[in-house]
C-alpha cells in the first residue's frame, strides 16, 4: 500500500500539535535556570504624573529581595527604538521622544514601568514591590485621540507640539479635488476603528541569563522575531555585541502581532542578569498584560467617496487620526501610513485617492500592529463607505461593487496609492461567496425570522490586503530601519534526511508542518524525514521573523531558493558519479537521472556521497550538502476575497447572533488546505470579536476601564457559527511559489461584513452607520430609539 501523499496541497495533520495538546509544549515560562531569580515590575496606576520621589529602602530590606532598580540605575542604557521613520508633509522627520525602559521623571500611561524588584521567589518580589514608596504628582492627561489633537490639549511629551507625532499624506490631492468638483454624488462617513487588546493565550515572559566566563548574554522570550529583538536590544538599548547576545524564542502561545516588538521587560531581565550574575525571569500576569502589551487599531477617520451618475467611483479622500499611545512602539508608525493608506484602493478601480494621517500621542498604552495591521482599518473604512454609497444612490450593493471592481484582465494593476497588484479575480471570489452563503435565499430567511420576532440582516465585504512587505530597498526609502528579506537553510544529512533552518518563527501557524511539506515535495523525500528548526539566533542565520503573513511568501521562498542550490550541487555530484555532463542531469521524483536514459542516482545516494566523498569531484566541489539562501521579495503579495455574514438580532435584548458566515479567499497556491482553513477561521473569530464584542475603553483621564476579562469581552465558541471557508486562488507572480499569505485575511474581511449585516438588519430603524463594537446594549438603545420615533410619527 502506497504511503499517503504529504506534499504540496495535502491536508497533513500538524506535527507540532501532539506536543501542544499533550502538555509537552516548551514555553518561556517553562524554562528555569540554576540559581534563577524573579522580577516583578511596579507600574504606574496614574495616566500622567510626575515622579516626585521614589524610596526603595523598605523594598530592598524585604525578605528574599536581591535588588531593586529604577531609571537612575539604568541611566547608561538607551531607550526602546522605533523601527520605522515617517516624514511629515513638509519633509521633516516625525517627533520621536525617548521611550525609556523604566520611567524617567514622568509616567505617561497606566502600566508605565517605574521600578523592578528582583527576589528569590516571584511572590517575594511582588510583595516587596508593594513597599516601594512612590510619590506621583498628577498631571493633566488625555486618552482620546480626537481630544489629544485639539488645540490646548495636555501634552504627553513636553517636546512634542500639539501631541502630533507626524502629519503625513499620500496621493494626488489636486486630482482628487478635481474629481470631487465634477461628482454627481458625494458620500461621507465618520468612522471609528475601535481599540483592541491582543490577549494571546500565553502572556509575555522573558528570562535573562549571563555567563561571566564568556561574557555571553542569553534572553529567552516570547517573541515572533528573535533576530530583530537581538538587533534592537543589543545595538540600541544595551549596547551588547551581537556575537555576545543569544535570543531564544521557544514555543510561543500566539502573538497576533503583539509579540513582534521589543519590550522593556526583555531589556530589564537581560541587563539585571548581567548585574547580578544570576538568571532573572519575568512573567506577566494577565491583568498586567492589559496595560503592558501593545494595543491595536484605534483610528478615527472622516472619509468621502465621489461617484458619477452611473455609480462609478471617481475619487476617495480620507483624513485619519491614529492613536500612538504614550510612546512609539517598534513598528507603530508604519501601521496607519504604509500599511493602511496604500490599501485604500481596495478591489476597486478608483482613479484618484488622497489620504492624510495624523499620528497622535495620548496617555494610553502604546499602539502597534494587531492581526491585519492597518489593512483591517482600510477595509472597514472602504466597505462601510461602499455600502453607504449603495444605499444613498439606490444601487444594489453587489451591483455597485461589480461595477467598480478591477477586472481580472487588468493585472498587473497600478493603484493610485503606490501599490501595484500582480494578480486577482474579485468577481470569482464574490460569486462563490454569494453562492456559498445562499445570498439568493436570504429574503425567505429574513421573512421566517420576522415571524419569530427577530431582525435578520446580511452583509458583504470584498477586500484586498498586502503581505510580505517588500522589497527592502523600497521599504528603506519609505522609512523602514531594517531589511525585509528572509533566510532559509537546507541541511541535507548524510542519510538523506533534511534539517530546515528558517528565520521565520512559528507561534501557531504550523510552520513545522507546511515547511516540511514544501521541502518533502520539492526534494521528493518522506515528510517524516524533514525537521524544522527556528527561534534561536545561535542556530539559524539572521532572519526577520514572522508578521504580516510573510512566512511562506518570504520565508518559504527563501527555502525554495536554498533547495534550488542543493539540487544544483546534487546534479554536479550525480554527473560525476554517472560520468555524464551536468547539463544532461535531471532531478525528478527523488532521482538524479541522465536525460533520456534509465541511469540514475537516488537523492539519498547523492547525500551520502557528499559526506563520504570517496568518489567525488573534490577539485570542483566542497564536501557536504548544505545551502543557505536569502530572499528579498520584488513586491508585496496581495491576497483578496469576499466575506458574507448573516446575523439575527433579538430586539428585546439587542443581542446579535452570527448565524452564517461564508469566507472565500484568494491566498495563492495552498500548501496545506487544512491549515489555511484553520487560519481563516481564527481570523474570522477575531474579526467577529472586534465587530461585536471587544473594546479597549479608557475614561477621559486615561484610566483603562476594560482592564480584565470581566470588562473586556472576548468571543467564545457559542458566539461563533460553523464557518463556510473556501478558496478561489490566482497565483502570485512575484515569488517562486505562487503563494500570497493567509494568516490575516479572516481578520480583514470579516469586521465590515458583520457590521454591514447588522446595519442591514436595522434598516427599518433608519440606521445608516454603526461603529464597532455592535454590542447588545448599543443595539438595544438604537432599537428603542427607533421604536419611539416610529411611535411618535
Amino acid at each position: 500500500m502506497a504511503p499517503p501523499f504529504e506534499g504540496i496541497g495535502a491536508s497533513v495533520r500538524r506535527t507540532e500539535d501532539l506536543r501542544f495538546i499533550s502538555g509537552r509544549g516548551h514555553y518561556t515560562d517553562d524554562i528555569n535556570r540554576p540559581g534563577q531569580l524573579y522580577a516583578y515590575i511596579r507600574r504606574s496606576d496614574r495616566p500622567h504624573a510626575r515622579i516626585a520621589s521614589l524610596d526603595t529602602t523598605a523594598a530592598k530590606s524585604a525578605p528574599g529581595v536581591v535588588a531593586v532598580y529604577t531609571s537612575a540605575d539604568l541611566a547608561a542604557i538607551g531607550g526602546l527604538p522605533c523601527g520605522w521613520l515617517i516624514h511629515n508633509k513638509d519633509g521633516s522627520p516625525m517627533a520621536e521622544p525617548k521611550h525609556p525602559v523604566l520611567a524617567e521623571e514622568k509616567v505617561r500611561h497606566v502600566g508605565d514601568p517605574i521600578a523592578v524588584v528582583i527576589a528569590e521567589t516571584r511572590q517575594q518580589a511582588k510583595d516587596a514591590a508593594e513597599l516601594l514608596n512612590i510619590d506621583l504628582q498628577d498631571l493633566p492627561a488625555v486618552a482620546s485621540v480626537t481630544d489629544a489633537a485639539k488645540p490646548g490639549a495636555p501634552l504627553v511629551h513636553d517636546s512634542v507640539a500639539g501631541n502630533i507625532c507626524y502629519d503625513w499624506h499620500l496621493g494626488d490631492k489636486a486630482a482628487v479635488d478635481a474629481a470631487f468638483a465634477t461628482a454627481a454624488r458625494v458620500v461621507k462617513l465618520d468612522l471609528t476603528n475601535n481599540r483592541l487588546i491582543p490577549n494571546a493565550m500565553e502572556p509575555r515572559a522573558a528570562l535573562g541569563d549571563f555567563d561571566p566566563t564568556s561574557g555571553e548574554h542569553t534572553l529567552y522570550t516570547t517573541s515572533q522575531n528573535p533576530h530583530v529583538i537581538r538587533l534592537l536590544m543589543g545595538a540600541f538599548v544595551l549596547q551588547i555585541p551581537e556575537h555576545k547576545l543569544r535570543v531564544v524564542a521557544p514555543d510561543v502561545g500566539g502573538g497576533f502581532g503583539s509579540k513582534i516588538y521589543h519590550y522593556a521587560e526583555e531589556a530589564i531581565v537581560t541587563w539585571a542578569a548581567a548585574q547580578l550574575k544570576r538568571p532573572v525571569k519575568w512573567t506577566a500576569e494577565r491583568s498586567e498584560s492589559f496595560v503592558s502589551d501593545a494595543h491595536g487599531r484605534d483610528h478615527v477617520t472622516s472619509a468621502e467617496l465621489a461617484l458619477d451618475a452611473q455609480g462609478n467611483f471617481l475619487a476617495l479622500k480620507t483624513s485619519t487620526l491614529a492613536n500612538m499611545g504614550a510612546y512609539l512602539s517598534t513598528f507603530a508608525t508604519s501601521i496607519p501610513t504604509y500599511l493602511h493608506a496604500t490599501l485604500l484602493a481596495g478591489v476597486y478601480k478608483t482613479p484618484a485617492i488622497y489620504a492624510e494621517v495624523k499620528a497622535v500621542f495620548t496617555n494610553t498604552v502604546p499602539v502597534d500592529a494587531y492581526r491585519g495591521a492597518g489593512r483591517p482599518e482600510a477595509t472597514f473604512l472602504l466597505e462601510r463607505l461602499v455600502d453607504a454609497a449603495a444605499q444613498e444612490a439606490g444601487i444594489d450593493r453587489i451591483e455597485l461593487r461589480r461595477r467598480n471592481f478591477i477586472p481580472a484582465n487588468a493585472f498587473p494593476y497600478q493603484t493610485p496609492v503606490a501599490l501595484q497588484y500582480d494578480s486577482g479575480n474579485y468577481e470569482v471570489t464574490l460569486a462563490t461567496a454569494l453562492k456559498n452563503a445562499d445570498w439568493a435565499g436570504f429574503p425567505a430567511r429574513r421573512a421566517e425570522a420576522a415571524k419569530r420576532g427577530r431582525l435578520r440582516g446580511i452583509g458583504v465585504s470584498t477586500y484586498v490586503e498586502a503581505c510580505g512587505i517588500a522589497p527592502s530597498a523600497v521599504a528603506g526609502a519609505l522609512g523602514a530601519r531594517a531589511g525585509l528579506y528572509e533566510v532559509g537553510g537546507i541541511r541535507v544529512n548524510p542519510t538523506g534526511s533534511v534539517t530546515v533552518l528558517t528565520g521565520s518563527h512559528s507561534h501557531g501557524q504550523g510552520h513545522e508542518t507546511t515547511f516540511a511539506q514544501l521541502v518533502a515535495d520539492t526534494l521528493s523525500i518522506p515528510f517524516a524525514s524533514v525537521e524544522v528548526v527556528h527561534g534561536d539566533t545561535a542556530k539559524i542565520p539572521f532572519g526577520m521573523g514572522t508578521y504580516g503573513s510573510r512566512s511562506l511568501a518570504v520565508g518559504g521562498a527563501a527555502l525554495f531558493k536554498a533547495m534550488d542550490k542543493v539540487i544544483a550541487k546534487g546534479k554536479k555530484i550525480a554527473a560525476h558519479l554517472l560520468e555524464a555532463s551536468v547539463n544532461d542531469i535531471e532531478f525528478k521524483d527523488g532521482k538524479f537521472t541522465v536525460s533520456g536514459t534509465d541511469r540514475s542516482k537516488a537523492f539519498g545516494e547523492i547525500a551520502l556521497t557528499a559526506y563520504v566523498p570517496h568518489n567525488y569531484p573534490i577539485e570542483e566541489l566542497e564536501p557536504g550538502l548544505e545551502e543557505t539562501a536569502f530572499y528579498d521579495p520584488k513586491n508585496f503579495t496581495f491576497p483578496g476575497g469576499c466575506h458574507v455574514c448573516e446575523v439575527e438580532i433579538d430586539p428585546d435584548t439587542g443581542a446579535v447572533h452570527v448565524v452564517n458566515f461564508a469566507a472565500v479567499d484568494d491566498v495563492g497556491r495552498v500548501i496545506n488546505p487544512m491549515i489555511v482553513e484553520g487560519q481563516v477561521q481564527g481570523g474570522v473569530a477575531q474579526g467577529i470579536g472586534q465587530a461585536l464584542l471587544e473594546n479597549a475603553a479608557y475614561d477621559a483621564e486615561g484610566q483603562l476601564l476594560s482592564g480584565s476579562f470581566m470588562d473586556y469581552t472576548m468571543p467564545r465558541a457559542d458566539d461563533l457559527p460553523s464557518f463556510s471557508v473556501a478558496t478561489e486562488n490566482t497565483l502570485c507572480t512575484t515569488n517562486p511559489l505562487g503563494v500570497k499569505g493567509c494568516g490575516e485575511v479572516g481578520a480583514i474581511g470579516s469586521p465590515p461584513a458583520v457590521i454591514n449585516a447588522v446595519v442591514d438588519a436595522l434598516r427599518d430603524y433608519g440606521v445608516r452607520h454603526l461603529d464597532m463594537p455592535a454590542s447588545a446594549p448599543r443595539i438595544w438603545s438604537i432599537i428603542q430609539s427607533g421604536r419611539a420615533k416610529q411611535a411618535a410619527e
